[in-house]
């Protein structure tokens, strides 16, 4: 039974099935099926007209940018609209955004068990061949051990803070266009626009649904800050 936000994506691949309805309608109905029963709130509906070869999916970027805003999960009518080719799946795991086909609404947990699997076979072979190295170590007669704690360097300091800024960048990015709508429409006092983005459900970076004026303003910030950055290169 569904539960909580989603995105619908549908795909045809001609302009003549985008303007006859040809295959949406039928697509429509597979998600409404699917959604049918449970609590949960269709967000928006995504059309692209592509074929499925190409890789330049724009309405599909949009959606998972809509998903991620939204905190919202992405269903698909059926597993070839998305893509027959597993690129576009694993795009979407990298997305950090989960997803639903309702001719196969177990796939998603399959391949992601699968891909689990096969990380976890990774991490299997990489902790031998650690032990594996330290026990030739000490054969060789090098002394382990010692002070366990660990004080990371100056490098790895500047690598996790630049890793937090990707994170605000990118989910600056995801608000930056529903911002924008919200000041075009004369919304532009920063409590303001706290209190539309909570009226409309879109979570903060914590997950909370309630914003605060101060959250605003640092992403804000942020948005002016990539948008100055795209500016000068």
């Amino acid at each position: 039974m569904a539960e909580g936000k989603w995105i619908s994506y549908l795909r045809v691949s001609t302009q003549r099935q985008g303007r006859s309805g040809l295959g949406l309608e039928a697509q429509r109905q597979a998600v409404a099926d699917y959604l049918n029963g449970g609590e949960w709130t269709h967000i928006e509906e995504f059309v692209e007209i592509e074929s499925g070869k190409k890789a330049d999916r724009p309405k599909l970027a949009a959606a998972l940018a809509a998903c991620r805003l939204y905190g919202a999960k992405l269903v698909i009518a059926k597993m070839d609209r998305l893509s027959r080719n597993a690129h576009f799946l694993l795009g979407l795991q990298a997305a950090g955004v989960d997803f639903v086909a309702a001719d196969m609404p177990h796939a998603n947990r399959t391949m992601v068990g699968f891909m689990a699997m096969m990380a976890e076979d990774e991490g299997k072979k990489i902790s031998e061949r650690t032990k594996a190295a330290l026990a030739a170590a000490k054969r060789r007669g090098v002394k382990l051990g010692g002070d366990r704690g660990v004080i990371p360097s100056a490098k790895s300091r500047k690598k996790a803070v630049e890793a937090i800024k990707e994170r605000v960048s990118s989910r600056a990015a995801d608000l930056a266009p529903e911002i924008d709508r919200l000041r075009a429409a004369g919304v532009t006092k920063l409590k303001a626009i706290a209190a539309e983005l909570t009226k409309k459900g879109i979570p903060t970076s914590r997950g909370s649904t309630v914003w605060q004026a101060v959250q605003v303003a640092r992403v804000v910030a942020a948005i002016e800050l990539d948008r100055a950055r795209s500016a000068r290169t």
